[in-house]
């Protein structure tokens, strides 16, 4: 059985190795190419504008070409994918991704580039339309409520009483729909005190504004379960 495999997989090189020529290669660079700025133009479209990212769709298009020529040339070499197992094993991306989208982004520019390589053109077209409807359907579900924004409150308040605690509480209402007092932290005359929430109704500056106006903090800190957007 593993003979007959080896001579099958020997086989399929040589078919690839002679059916591939300039025009086909080029056609696959192409493909993969116009794959990547469609992956690009998918990400600045649903998140770029709001998030701090390390802007990692200008590298999809040199990133779709090196990964389709890669796997083209492993298709035409044993040699070459043999020692390529070893090679790339010893690769370390150090570079931090800052958002959890920028790995769904750079897996469907390694996706797309290993369907141009093989030429899977359709699986590829597959590809982006689920991707496009798997993206539409979360920006819905955001904008119904099912994926509200969320993150963490740290206000410290001087010397607060029962009607300050009160009002915080009336002004978190106006603005979060769920808000929950996890720790209370008192020190030197100073009141710290941490707020998980979630469904932000308004905007960051609004909620910030009301605070300030309403129990007069000596500072208040937002931490968002999304970075960089405020609202």
């Amino acid at each position: 059985m593993k003979t007959f495999d080896l001579l099958e997989g020997l086989q399929s090189y040589q078919r690839v190795s002679d059916e591939m020529d300039v025009a086909r290669f080029a056609a696959a660079l192409l493909a993969s190419l116009a794959a990547a700025y469609a992956a690009a133009g998918l990400y600045r479209l649903f998140y770029e504008s709001r998030g701090t990212g390390s802007q990692v769709s200008r590298a999809f298009p040199l990133l779709a070409l090196a990964i389709t020529t890669l796997f083209i040339c492993i298709q035409v070499s044993i040699p070459l994918s043999l020692g390529l197992l070893g090679s790339l094993s010893i690769i370390r991306f150090r570079t931090p991704i800052k958002e959890p989208e920028e790995v769904g982004f750079i897996m469907l520019v390694i996706a797309a580039s290993i369907a141009a390589a093989t030429f899977m053109f359709g699986f590829m077209a597959i590809l982006f339309a689920l991707a496009l409807l798997s993206l539409l359907l979360t920006r819905r579900l955001r904008a119904m409520g099912f994926l509200r924004r969320a993150g963490m409150l740290v206000i410290h308040l001087p010397h607060p009483d029962g009607g300050a605690t009160e009002r915080l509480m009336a002004a978190l209402d106006r603005h979060l729909r769920n808000s929950r007092v996890e720790s209370s932290t008192a020190r030197a005359g100073t009141t710290s005190l941490h707020v998980t929430f979630s469904g932000l109704r308004t905007t960051v500056l609004d909620l910030q504004t009301d605070l300030r106006q309403s129990v007069a903090p000596e500072s208040i800190n937002i931490f968002l379960d999304r970075p960089g957007g405020l609202h």
